[in-house]
């Protein structure tokens, strides 16, 4: 604890260097500079807040200690007893606190992501599975107050989707969506199914971060771009112009579709963005020990073939085979309650990362 204190130091001089700095007229009329200096502010503020009260709990306890050995004032004395066995609880609850904020944050954790759900094994019920998977998270989407955007999709006969996939915008969207990259599994038995018999299906679930910037050049003779009317409410503006776009990478066969935008212009450069994230995950994952290397964690969000998790519908029940847990709420999970999983499988990887800090510094 020693080091992380030291480096707390360190760390509130910097906060209060942001506060000042925005505070400047110069970088207050600066829009771009501003908002990347207040976010540094606010990603520092709760560590900076529990360092405060840590160091004044230990500040008080030391006072109440002085009073409790010099005063002979019997109702001073038992007062300064009580504060201190307060201040003992919560100094450690303190300390828990500030080395989870101060473990190393993933890069990617504040950005929006795409999620690819695809329909793997079981046939129709897999395709509908994956049809259940999109609802669930647009759900769980719904209930963060995040946005989420239809950019691809291969639908079936059935009702379900061969493949389908989503963009998911609003705050800090990766570092809770990215512990479902894996195969899911689901028991239960097919609208299909004549003898009532529980059939087995999967369909696996990729999430990758959405690069701003992404390090690769993609040849432009590789890119169909097919323009279209959008579709919904828009009035005239959507009936008389063609301002959605769709690109395909023909070496891929990667598809986006983009129509949120106002304007055809603003639709191919988000398109090609997202386009962009989409490749740059699919050549990466062809190498599969760097993309596990890259992308695995404590709790295994690297591999898309492994699986994570299993939905019984008979017996209500789910289950994530990462770090056994398993609560009978399936209907509610399905519903977009996810988030006692989630933030399970959060705690689970603090704890991992905590237990590798500890031995390192042992």
């Amino acid at each position: 604890m020693d080091n992380v204190m030291a480096q707390l130091e360190g760390l509130v001089a910097h906060y209060e260097e942001l506060q000042e700095m925005m505070a400047d007229p110069e970088v207050i009329n600066d829009t771009k500079r501003y908002m990347e200096i207040s976010k540094e502010e606010a990603d520092l503020r709760e560590v900076v807040q529990k360092y405060k009260k840590y160091k004044q709990n230990k500040k008080e306890l030391e006072d109440n200690k002085k009073i409790i050995a010099n005063e002979s004032d019997e109702d001073l004395i038992e007062m300064a007893k009580e504060e201190n066995s307060e201040i003992e609880k919560e100094i450690p609850e303190l300390e828990d606190q500030i080395k989870i904020l101060m473990l190393p944050k993933d890069p990617n954790d504040d950005k929006d992501i795409i999620m690819e759900i695809r329909g793997a094994a079981g046939g129709d019920e897999a395709s509908l599975f994956a049809g259940d998977l999109l609802r669930m998270y647009e759900k769980y989407a719904e209930r963060q107050g995040w946005k989420v955007s239809l950019i691809d999709s291969e639908p079936t006969e059935v009702g379900g989707y061969k493949r389908v996939a989503i963009m998911i915008t609003g705050d800090k969207v990766y570092s809770k969506l990215k512990y479902e990259n894996g195969a899911h599994r689901v028991q239960r038995i097919p609208v299909t199914e004549s003898q009532g018999r529980v059939h087995t299906s999967t369909a696996t679930v990729a999430v990758m971060p959405e690069y701003e910037q992404v390090d690769i050049d993609i040849d432009p003779k590789d890119i169909r771009v097919d323009v279209y009317r959008s579709s919904g409410a828009g009035g005239q503006h959507i009936n008389k112009t063609s301002s959605a776009v769709r690109m395909t990478h023909l070496p891929t066969g990667i598809v986006v579709a983009m129509q949120d935008q106002r304007s055809q212009q603003q639709n191919r450069e988000k398109a090609m963005q997202i386009l962009k994230s989409r490749v740059y995950d699919y050549y990466e994952s062809q190498n599969q020990a760097k993309y596990d290397a890259k992308r695995k964690n404590a709790v295994g969000t690297g591999d898309r073939s492994e699986r994570i998790r299993t939905y019984n519908y008979p017996q209500n029940r789910v289950t994530d085979h990462r770090i056994g847990l398993t609560i009978n709420k399936l209907d509610r999970v399905m519903n977009g309650e996810l988030d006692e999983i989630i933030d399970a499988l959060i705690l689970y990887n603090q704890t991992k990362q905590l237990e590798e800090l500890a031995d390192k510094n042992a």
